[in-house]
């Protein structure tokens, strides 16, 4: 939600006043709305009062909350894209942000320009989710595979046993880019670029990560996998049909699809 100037508002949580002051000058300068904090309990009573459309948080906060899980407190209450800040460059540290639903991830010490252009695709996402939210309310496009579903309006999968399985931000971004592949061999470049994370590196183990949270949740053992395969040296498949209704020779042909690429799980 734009401020009453009509310009985006960003909520800074960081505990240090001179990087507050540096960041407010930088976006200020953008003809962005800015409004700072220092800790977990000022950021809650600023979502109080205000409505915003960035929160760029702090990961290290010493007193009180620290940013994992003033983060998990955000995606449980909060509809508001969120941008990690932080002096770790720790893949575990990385993951572990994005697995709790932050959007993007920005190391220190950072240049203007990298984290201008972070805050302007971050935005541009969410405002696009947005707007697909509100022209297809009442009509859900929903994916089917295998008793699954995921809802790609409300960004929502459900079981088999038709129970709601939470995903991260990422997981989400990463199971619909998948689902809407099917039968096609997806490169981790590609990934990568879906997810529009470019911190990360081309040897980055986080996507691996990713894909292997996503088979737990999707109850998909790699050793034998009957979603999502490993393509060694090429990416990941997709190997299910995806349609509202399935056909089990659909099945059988993306298996043999993948056989023939690479015979590896």
């Amino acid at each position: 939600m734009a401020s009453a100037s009509g310009s985006e508002f960003i909520l800074i949580v960081d505990d240090d006043p001179r990087l507050c002051r540096l960041l407010r000058r930088y976006l200020t300068s953008e003809s962005y709305e800015v409004e700072t904090v220092h800790d977990g309990q000022q950021m809650k009573r600023a979502l109080d009062d205000q409505s915003f459309d960035l929160i760029i948080l702090d990961l290290n906060l010493p007193y009180g909350e620290d940013g994992f899980s003033l983060a998990s407190y955000l995606r449980a209450t909060w509809d508001v894209p969120i941008i990690m800040l932080t002096g770790r460059s720790d893949c575990v540290d990385k993951v572990a942000g994005l697995e709790l639903g932050a959007d993007d991830y920005i190391t220190k010490p950072f240049e203007r320009r990298e984290l201008i252009a972070r805050i302007r695709s971050v935005l541009r996402r969410s405002n696009i989710r947005n707007a697909a939210s509100e022209t297809a309310y009442g009509t859900p496009k929903i994916i089917r595979f295998s008793g699954w579903a995921l809802d790609l309006t409300r960004h929502e999968l459900i079981s088999p046993a038709n129970e709601n399985v939470e995903l991260t931000s990422y997981e989400y971004q990463l199971l619909s880019f998948l689902v809407q592949r099917a039968g096609r061999v997806i490169s981790r470049d590609e990934i990568l670029d879906s997810l529009a994370n470019r911190d990360w590196q081309p040897y980055d183990r986080s996507i691996d990560v990713l894909i292997s949270k996503l088979r737990r949740k999707l109850n998909d053992d790699a050793r034998s996998p009957r979603i999502i395969k490993t393509i060694r040296g090429d990416g990941y498949m997709f190997l299910v049909a995806t349609s509202p209704r399935q056909k089990a020779t659909q099945i059988a042909d993306l298996d043999r699809v993948a056989s023939l690429v690479h015979d590896n799980t």
